[in-house]
């Protein structure tokens, strides 16, 4: 499976923007801070950017002396008399000092006092039995700061509070309301890694959204297509690619042919049948694209999604179409921005893949040291997500090198760049479990046990722990154990490993018969004889079956089979087989490089 980019990969929160309106807002819209993707990068792993979660724009009651300028402070014995609070017109007048204080460049702290004290007093305020909109606005607006703040726990207990204060029934407003609370929820989730429970929040904002506009309003398609990205983040593909379909249907309804909005739904269609392996679609929908892109004068994005169509051509190994996309591409980036901009850098990257396979490993290795010459001097206004992805990117190269300790270096260079990064949950898993198998090659095996373990952790509190690349990881983690002589905690791992990739891959798929050879081999180190045989004897089954005898693996497990069930005829307590040599009988002939081959297959590449 092809590496992503999520479109929703956060770079970060960004600066918090409160605002009390004077006027109601359009109903239902989705948040403006919800921007399109314009550049994804398909072969970088995972995540994509969810954006900071910012304010619902509902109704406010109007505030003392709205006309004046900046509003001073009010004496320190009001804000401290409780009483004060019962006062109606105190709330709108703490939410717009909330407001104010931001904008000042005071901090959220003293903002988050406010915003406290404007819950309150909207909540007293408020009549028995009617819900208050202005209690669920001042609770959206007082968990942004609490976002700000880096407190996003706090902040999801604020937002659930918050969605049960409207009722949808009672009209547009209230739909409002719950929408903009339901879609900030899932924003502070995402940030949170908790992608499961992101995506739970969205769809429910989207059918609140749509009960309330119907199925075929733009502004549901803007809704569709965060969720599709939501679903890409999650690697759920099948439910991004019908929420994309949607998203196209309604914009070829209600948007002029060729128009900016479809090319993006065209892009992230592409990038959801990339995943899938459906190579041709994604070309013709980055071809469509493209042509809307040039429609519309829209050069650097077109030369984006040239790189995008070079990387089809090259997972289809059409190397010459590849070089040429990628050329054209970098000749845009040089003209619009500069030698040593990071999008210039990033096609070296993938001109230095394309010639690693191409086997002109000199021209390889020179992209790659010109691509580390940028990242190490970036221009200004270039992230460090930017430069960790791009190193992330080189070091898997350097892994198809087998360079291994190189790799490493470069990974542990991005992973310090993306250290306290909110909503990049994804994005470090991906490295921790990259870096553990760096370490297991190297030999390094408590190292590689620490880094599988952090992304196993991670991968559990993001919803992904029933993905094919948690099982994965758990495969390699419980690698990591036997080596360890940890044999208990390693048939823990491959019984689950083995769980999930039955599940998503199915018993006869490459890496199911991995995990099976690992288990039985770590039955027999167990004692637990008849377990493994049981293993061996159904992975001989499926071969002969489905699968044929061809496959140098089939006579390997056979002879471990008969070794087996000849040592089960004699006495229990004889002494089992070297793990090692059970695990893989073939470990003196095989090199590292295969091995890294054989991983990186498996997802770990940037």
């Amino acid at each position: 499976m092809p590496g992503l980019v999520s479109v929703k990969t956060p770079v970060g929160a960004s600066p918090l923007r409160i605002a009390v309106p004077d006027e109601p807002r359009t109903p239902i819209r989705p948040e403006p801070t919800r921007s399109e993707p314009t550049n994804p990068k398909p072969s970088s792993p995972a995540p994509r950017r969810p954006p900071s979660p910012s304010p619902s724009n509902s109704r406010a009651k109007p505030s003392p002396d709205r006309s004046s300028g900046k509003k001073k402070s009010p004496p320190e014995k009001n804000l401290l008399d409780e009483s004060s609070l019962d006062n109606p017109d105190l709330g709108p007048f703490l939410l717009k000092l909330a407001r104010d204080t931001i904008a000042s460049g005071e901090g959220p702290n003293k903002a988050l006092e406010y915003a406290l004290r404007a819950a309150k007093s909207f909540e007293r305020c408020a009549v028995e039995g009617e819900p208050s909109l202005d209690l669920a606005m001042s609770l959206h607006v007082l968990a942004a700061i609490y976002c700000s703040l880096g407190r996003f726990e706090e902040a999801v207990s604020v937002l659930e509070r918050a969605i049960k204060v409207p009722e949808v029934s009672r009209g547009a407003d209230h739909a409002l309301a719950a929408f903009s609370g339901y879609m900030q929820l899932g924003d502070t989730h995402s940030m949170l890694g908790q992608l499961d429970r992101s995506i739970d929040c969205y769809k429910e904002g989207l059918k609140i959204q749509m009960e309330a506009l119907g199925d075929n309003d733009p502004r549901v398609a803007e809704t569709c297509r965060y969720l599709a990205e939501a679903h890409v983040q999650a690697m759920q593909f099948d439910e991004a690619e019908i929420m994309c379909k949607n998203t196209l249907e309604i914009h070829r309804v209600h948007s002029p042919p060729a128009s900016l909005e479809e090319a993006a739904d065209r892009r992230l269609m592409a990038l959801i049948c990339e995943a899938k392996g459906d190579y041709e679609s994604a070309l013709e929908h980055l071809v469509l694209a493209s042509m809307s892109m040039i429609a519309n004068g829209q050069d650097n994005e077109v030369a984006a999604i040239d790189v995008s169509i070079g990387n089809i051509y090259l997972a289809l190994t059409r190397f010459d179409e590849a070089v040429f996309a990628y050329q054209k591409a970098l000749t845009v980036f040089k003209s619009s921005k500069g030698d040593n901009h990071p999008s210039v850098a990033s096609v070296f990257v993938r001109l230095a893949d394309l010639y690693y396979r191409t086997g002109k490993l000199r021209e390889s290795r020179s992209y790659c040291e010109n691509a580390l010459r940028i990242y190490a001097k970036p221009v200004p206004g270039t992230t460090a997500e930017e430069i960790a992805s791009g190193m992330a990117e080189i070091s898997a190269i350097y892994e198809m090198f087998n360079e291994p300790e190189e790799a490493l270096k470069l990974l542990q260079k991005a992973m310090k760049l993306f250290e306290d990064k909110p909503g990049q949950h994804s994005t470090i898993s991906g490295i921790k479990a990259r870096m553990g198998v760096m370490f297991y090659m190297v030999g390094r095996y408590e190292e590689s046990w620490s880094s599988f373990e952090s992304a196993v952790t991670i991968l559990r509190a993001s919803g992904e722990r029933k993905s094919a690349f948690f099982g994965v990881v758990l495969n390699q983690m419980g690698l990591a154990c036997v080596q360890l002589f940890k044999i208990d905690e390693a048939a823990e791992l491959f019984e689950e490993a083995r769980e999930i990739l039955e599940q998503e891959c199915g018993p006869c798929h490459q890496d199911t018969l991995g995990v099976y050879s690992n288990l039985a081999a770590t039955y027999d180190a167990m004692g637990r004889v008849e377990d493994a045989i049981k293993i061996l004897e159904y992975v001989l089954k499926l071969r002969e079956e489905k699968l044929g005898t061809a496959n140098p693996d089939f006579d390997d497990e056979k002879k471990r089979l008969a070794e087996l069930l000849k040592a089960a005829g004699r006495s229990r307590n004889k002494k089992a087989k070297s793990l090692e040599n059970l695990i893989d009988p073939n470990s003196n002939t095989r090199t590292k490089k295969e091995t890294s081959k054989k991983w990186s297959a498996f997802g770990f590449r940037s």
